[in-house]
């Protein structure tokens, strides 16, 4: 068995390490948050993130990055976007370094454009070898019940990926290996833009006809883009790509979705975001998606309509009817295929 470090308290981490647990493996949980982490130790359940739950003895709860990293096997890294930073100065600390450095970020740093893997890669170099992206249809709460999930570990090193996928999956969590770990991150960041939209497509209380054609079109908007930057197109029709889509645009369990929902009811941004505790990574996403198609030249129509909705002051019925009002066109145009031009679609 293995010892674990999972980096960040929330719900997915949480999640993580109660599996991990569970499978036998020594699991330390890194909180920011020393009250939190103190609470969780305590009372084995954490609360705020994933109530109801209490975690198995395996699992130790600590504020403390050397207790956490000192003997670790393998560590995941399971903040959000925005906290990769002290993800990485916590690595920093830790002399266990070659080991497999999991990313279970889904998202694209708006003032980089970076992946989280290219964050982290730049911020510890010498761990840019043992990287492994962690990515599919996996709700938290989800899987601490036991419901049957399948995801991906995606890495340049095979041996890297075998070896995470081994000490990952077990029970009802199923991991596939796959060999386009830029595919994989930007269909994980990407479906959260779509997720948005598919939610504002609920909330205007539109049929299932709208969210086919929402889900659909998203796809082949998120392979555009991946394409360009060197995914490849099996990646977006996979668990990653089409299997996270369709989970989080169709289910209200998804943060974004939800967001999304209540935008279509016509509440504001600020409003909805002052009454979350966890992060949207779909509205900071959408910004970056829309810098970084400008920036490759690729067509991304609905990206587009999303961050008018979400900064510009756009209604989400004026953003529908400017999709619709779009010019004409093959829908293969739109599918892309590796090595075509992508960008005139």
């Amino acid at each position: 068995m293995a010892d674990i470090a999972v980096l960040g308290g929330g719900s997915w981490g949480t999640a993580l390490a109660d599996h991990l647990a569970r499978r036998g493996h020594q699991v330390h949980l890194l909180f920011r948050d020393a009250d939190l982490a103190a609470q969780v130790r305590r009372t084995r359940v954490n609360k705020p993130y994933l109530p109801g739950i209490r975690l198995p003895d395996g699992v130790v709860a600590t504020a403390d990055p050397r207790e956490a990293l000192a003997r670790m096997d393998l560590a995941l890294v399971a903040t959000p976007v925005r906290g990769l930073q002290q993800a990485a100065r916590w690595l920093e600390q830790s002399p266990a370094r070659a080991v497999p450095l999991v990313s279970c970020a889904k998202g694209i740093q708006e003032e980089t454009l970076e992946t989280p893997s290219m964050v982290l890669a730049r911020l510890l170099p010498g761990a840019a070898r043992n990287l492994v992206i962690l990515s599919g249809p996996s709700f938290a709460v989800e899987l601490v019940r036991g419901d049957p999930t399948a995801a991906v570990v995606a890495a340049r090193e095979p041996g890297v990926a075998r070896e995470a996928q081994d000490i990952l999956s077990g029970g009802t969590f199923r991991l596939y290996r796959n060999e386009d770990p830029t595919g994989v991150e930007l269909a994980g960041a990407l479906k959260n833009v779509m997720a948005l939209a598919a939610g504002v497509v609920t909330g205007l209380g539109l049929g299932a006809n709208t969210m086919a054609a929402l889900i659909t079109r998203g796809l082949a908007e998120m392979s555009r883009l991946g394409l360009r930057m060197g995914g490849q197109i099996s990646t977006f029709s996979g668990l990653a790509g089409l299997g996270d889509l369709v989970l989080t645009c169709t289910s209200p369990l998804s943060r974004n979705h939800s967001v999304g929902c209540e935008l279509g009811r016509g509440r504001s941004l600020q409003e909805i975001l002052q009454g979350m505790r966890m992060v949207a990574e779909g509205v900071p996403t959408t910004r970056a998606a829309r810098q970084l198609a400008r920036r490759e030249g690729v067509e991304m129509p609905i990206v587009e309509q999303m961050h008018g909705i979400l900064f510009a002051g756009q209604a989400p019925r004026r953003a529908l009817e400017e999709l619709l009002a779009r010019d004409l066109r093959r829908e293969s145009d739109a599918a892309g295929a590796q090595g075509s031009d992508v960008a005139g679609v």
